[in-house]
């Protein structure tokens, strides 16, 4: 049995025909409560040539509560840095948005893309329309705290998700904490997709890491936020499901059990025999200690999500379910229901309704060193 259980509620956007900025898409959205109360979605928008930019609209809840639509107020980010430009377009995708109530202010981590790759970017915001860019994360050499001579600072980086509250990193300073997914070279699932099953999993390059930025005041301006520190490795791929690479998926939220969040994984299967594997992104979740957040708590054993209708299996790349928002919905008063947003088939965007158990089951799955999958 899958404890966290999960229901569809169905498709929350699509692209608007006629619109040149969406013909692309719709997808992969940042998702957070405003000041007003309101829920605002944060779609990646792709217009002709993968031009992306990031979106703002208010979701519309029907009499039950649930999502039913959203309406369009614009654009929150469109490529204008030259680490979001690259020749011929350029690419601010993927956006995930937190609210770090000690530092008072929304920050968004997105995907910046430019000729160098992919690389996570933030910017912040008091009140969701009006954003201010932070630049490219960046990052101190790996500390000796399971790492290796492997190093952050300049390889391709994505799923960039920051915790709401500050946390203490290892060396005990009330620090931003984020969790994000190194590309080192031959990591990702394009890549892995062509080794052959049994393979050993290289531990430092194909794990998700969590990092921290440490804030010296409580107002968090005498450190510059996204420059992070004193590197932990999470986890890496360990069920069949995932085998080809995991990564990132939804900001964490608190329980009474820990911080949950929704993470991808990739599988690969041949459509028929003779024929190349198929890429299929599965997401599932992940309870962390509250304290300590590197500690693992619990991983569900399978996909809580997989790709099943055709919205999920048919679009611009098919056979994808990618969990980027999730919004707790206790102002229904049901602390334990959690919508998830996520893409679906990188073209339209998808709601689900989570309810989170009271008692986490045994089955949570370390990474036993040199791990096979």
């Amino acid at each position: 049995m899958i404890p966290f259980h999960l229901r569809r509620l169905g498709v929350i956007m699509q692209p608007e025909p006629g619109n040149p900025y969406e013909e692309g898409g719709v997808l992969n959205p940042g998702v957070t409560r405003g000041p007003d109360g309101g829920l605002y979605l944060f779609p990646r928008l792709v217009a002709k040539g993968n031009y992306s930019r990031i979106g703002i609209a208010r979701v519309l809840f029907d009499g039950e509560g649930n999502p039913s639509g959203v309406e369009r107020l614009g654009f929150a980010l469109e490529p204008e840095a030259d680490y979001e430009l690259h020749p011929g377009g350029g690419g601010c995708e993927d956006p995930r948005i937190t609210f770090l109530e000690p530092l008072g202010r929304y920050v968004m981590t997105y995907t910046a893309y430019s000729s160098r790759g992919p690389r996570i970017a933030l910017a912040q915001s008091q009140d969701l329309i009006h954003w201010t860019r932070l630049g490219l994360a960046t990052f101190d050499p790996c500390d000796g705290i399971e790492c290796t001579a492997q190093d952050f600072s300049d390889i391709d980086n994505k799923d960039g998700v920051l915790f709401p509250a500050l946390l203490p990193d290892h060396q005990g300073q009330q620090s931003v904490a984020m969790i994000h997914r190194p590309l080192f070279r031959g990591t990702d699932a394009h890549e892995t997709v062509h080794h052959p099953a049994p393979r050993t999993v290289e531990l430092a390059s194909e794990s998700i890491w969590i990092s921290y930025c440490p804030m010296d005041g409580s107002d968090g301006e005498r450190t510059r936020l996204g420059h992070f520190r004193s590197h932990h490795r999470l986890a890496c791929p360990v069920a069949p499901w995932e085998r080809l690479k995991i990564g990132g998926g939804t900001p964490p939220f608190m329980t009474p059990e820990g911080w949950v969040l929704l993470y991808h994984g990739v599988s690969g299967t041949p459509e028929s025999p003779g024929y190349p594997k198929r890429l299929h992104y599965n997401a599932g979740v992940i309870v962390l200690d509250k304290e300590d957040p590197w500690r693992l708590l619990y991983r569900s054993p399978k996909p809580i999500l997989r790709p099943e209708g055709d919205e999920e299996r048919e679009g611009v790349v098919d056979n994808v379910v990618f969990p980027t928002g999730v919004d707790v919905r206790s102002d229904l008063g049901t602390p334990r229901r959690v919508d998830v947003y996520y893409g679906m088939a990188d073209y339209r965007i998808g709601v689900a309704s989570l309810v989170v158990p009271e008692e986490l089951p045994p089955e949570a799955q370390a990474d036993p060193p040199g791990c096979k999958v």
